[in-house]
């Protein structure tokens, strides 16, 4: 990727910001302007005031620098001010579209990429792409109408010596190019080891308490420092890379320069130039050579970001795989059909092998079997986190994948043995991504069994959970987490492990609820506990990506095997 491509994706956003790129411009202009008009002066200070002895120039001149100075110093905040305004403005559309997307992903993209890569790249990466607007392009046009200023004085005073100072440059080119291609590997190595770190620590205190309970501090602590040091060596090529450029610039310039003092100098003496153009000349040129060195210095970083934005762009231009429907989901439920539905995750191995199975309203369907048999993988399908590989799933005839996402979603209640609990209120929690109602917040506590524990924190349902919930315990947050399902007043329910972190109490009560409200729901439940499985009005039996049987209890118990021992073994 070049740095044009990086501007192209860019320049959709560009066209909103054009009165700021004015007044950008124009400070550009007086910056370099006042820069070019400031060794200018330089020779009628020396030839004027100096050499002619000019009282009425003495209170003249001064004033004029003043006014130089002035009009330099407000174009450079215009320029850094506005430029600046546009780079973070943009970047911050730019970082809410990159979420935008990711979030329109599928579960298996979240599944490849390491969380702490994501949050790297989302925050890091994109932060490096604004350097480039904000400030590295900005200053580099700056530099380069500076340049241009600068060389018209230097050309004005003598072409010859213009030619003498300048010739060396073009020698600077080679060198500087190639330390730019190292430079863009050494980034994209540090950028990448920038995600291995925030993947570490990520995991590091997601899983603080199996870390503690193992006494692994240690071994989670060597394997940072490795990672650490390596991020260290990188980075330490960078700056061998980034500080070689500017006494490289200086070396040549130096050559240029000596030759200019001694032609100059012998002009001088043989007095075909004055004094004060050859200073305006040296003047100009050392300015020169200053705007010469940033933007080769802007150049090298803008290797920096460029390879960020490979990194950035690779994740924006991702396309979901599990494509949308465009069916609205049917407003009542009657029947939902797996017919002869395989999966495979990789594309390999099967985990589900030719599933037939049919759930009609009002009905309660246990899933069972040991772990790894593709319970799990059945409620996926059904969520469209992923889609079948063949076969197909209906709800009330309809193919699943005609049907829009969002619209199946609302109508599914779903509950993880894992616990998603946000630093947020009880209240937001329950109610998450959907329209507050504070009776129907309690009314969802009350049917989770969670309204009485709750109602007795110091805000009631308005009281803040910490990340994770971790001021509740694990069968609180599970409570809260069904009582988020509840609030849907889904028509599908699914409860993957959901009461395994209840007492028996809690567990009876909530399926109590559950039963109230069976005439009107499917409801798929997978559990481990007798109990849970015996209320279903049928079971199935997965065992090997295959439904082995499929029935209630009493018949299952005489006719299948796999559950027999399953239910002698209480692996149910």
């Amino acid at each position: 990727m070049k740095l044009k491509d990086v501007l192209k994706r860019f320049t959709p956003y560009f066209k909103d910001y054009i009165p700021q790129f004015v007044l950008a411009f124009i400070g550009m202009i007086l910056a370099s302007g006042g820069s070019a008009v400031s060794a200018w002066l330089v020779e009628p200070v020396l030839n004027k005031i100096f050499v002619e002895k000019n009282e009425t120039l003495l209170y003249i001149l001064p004033y004029a620098i003043i006014a130089v100075y002035f009009f330099k110093n407000l174009g450079t905040f215009m320029q850094a001010y506005f430029t600046a305004f546009i780079g973070q403005d943009t970047i911050r559309r730019f970082r809410d579209k990159m979420l935008r997307n990711m979030l329109s992903l599928d579960i298996s993209f979240f599944n490849t990429y390491r969380t702490g890569e994501l949050l790297s790249r989302t925050i890091n990466d994109i932060e490096r792409i604004r350097a480039i607007v904000s400030s590295m392009i900005p200053e580099f046009l700056r530099e380069l109408i500076t340049i241009f200023a600068l060389l018209f004085v230097v050309i004005y005073q003598s072409p010859t010596l213009a030619f003498f100072a300048l010739f060396v440059l073009p020698l600077a080119l080679y060198p500087i190019s190639r330390l730019a291609k190292k430079m863009k590997k050494i980034s994209k190595k540090s950028q990448e080891k920038i995600s291995d770190i925030s993947s570490a620590l990520n995991e590091i205190f997601t899983n603080i308490e199996i870390i503690k309970a193992n006494n692994a501090q240690n071994y989670e602590q060597s394997k940072f420092e490795s990672e650490n040091e390596k991020f260290l060596n990188i980075n330490l090529k960078s700056t061998k890379i980034e500080q070689l450029v500017s006494p490289m610039m200086e070396l040549i310039g130096s050559i240029g320069v000596a030759v200019v003092i001694i032609i100059g100098g012998q002009d001088v003496i043989d007095g075909k130039l004055s004094i004060g153009a050859f200073f305006s000349f040296l003047t100009a040129l050392f300015m020169l050579y200053t705007p010469i060195k940033r933007i080769v210095g802007i150049y090298n970083k803008m290797q920096d970001a460029i390879a960020a934005s490979e990194r950035t762009f690779e994740l924006l231009d991702k396309r979901a795989s599990v494509k949308n429907g465009e069916i609205l989901m049917p407003k009542h439920i009657n029947e939902i059909e797996f017919k002869n539905v395989r999966l495979s995750y990789d594309g390999t191995n099967e985990v589900l092998k030719g599933v037939n199975l049919k759930a009609k309203t009002s009905e309660m369907i246990a899933l069972v079997g040991s772990s790894g048999g593709g319970k799990t993988s059945l409620i996926n399908l059904l969520m469209r986190f992923y889609d079948v590989t063949s076969g197909k799933i209906s709800i009330n005839g309809i193919n699943l994948k005609d049907i829009e996402i969002s619209s199946l979603r609302d109508k599914i209640g779903l509950v993880t043995q894992r616990v998603y609990i946000f630093n947020d209120t009880i209240a937001n929690n329950v109610a998450y991504g959907r329209e507050f109602d504070e009776n129907e917040v309690i009314n969802a506590l009350k049917m989770a069994n969670a309204y009485k524990f709750v109602s007795k924190l110091e805000h009631g349902i308005y009281s803040t959970l910490d990340e994770f919930g971790t001021n509740l315990s694990g069968g609180q947050r599970q409570r809260v987490a069904i009582a988020r399902a509840m609030y849907k007043n889904p028509e599908i329910l699914i409860f993957d492990e959901a009461t395994s972190a209840l007492d028996n109490e809690s567990e009876r009560e909530i399926t109590n609820a559950i039963n109230k409200l069976r005439h009107t729901k499917i409801i798929f439940v997978i559990a481990h506990r007798l109990s849970t499985v015996q209320n279903a009005d049928k079971i199935a039996v997965i065992a090997g990506g295959e439904v082995v049987g499929f029935d209630s209890d009493e018949v299952l118990s005489k006719s299948c095997e796999i559950y027999a021992k399953l239910k002698g073994k209480a692996l149910i």
